[in-house]
């Protein structure tokens, strides 16, 4: 299955990074493309159960998906998120 996700707090190609790498860690999750222009990423899953994973994992890293609560720890996450994937990038 296949799904596009809307999110919150992308910025830049290290976010982009961050996103790809940690999402592609992920088992059942393939596929992975993170749009900047349309702040969204997508990817295909095995079930719903990997779906929940990734958007919990986004959220964690900063990314909520949109609509989710955007506190300013959240953002703060994807500030971090964002400088390690511009290290890493």
């Amino acid at each position: 299955m296949n799904t596009i996700l809307v999110i919150q707090n992308l910025k830049c190609h290290g976010c982009a990074n961050t996103i790809t790498n940690k999402l592609s860690n992920l088992e059942g999750i393939s596929d992975i493309v993170v749009n900047n222009e349309t702040d969204s990423v997508s990817f295909n899953y095995e079930n719903e159960a990997c779906l929940l994973e990734a958007k919990t994992l986004l959220h964690n890293l900063g990314y909520p998906v949109n609509g989710e609560k955007n506190a300013l720890t959240t953002k703060a996450k994807s500030f971090v998120s964002c400088a390690i994937g511009r290290m890493n990038g």
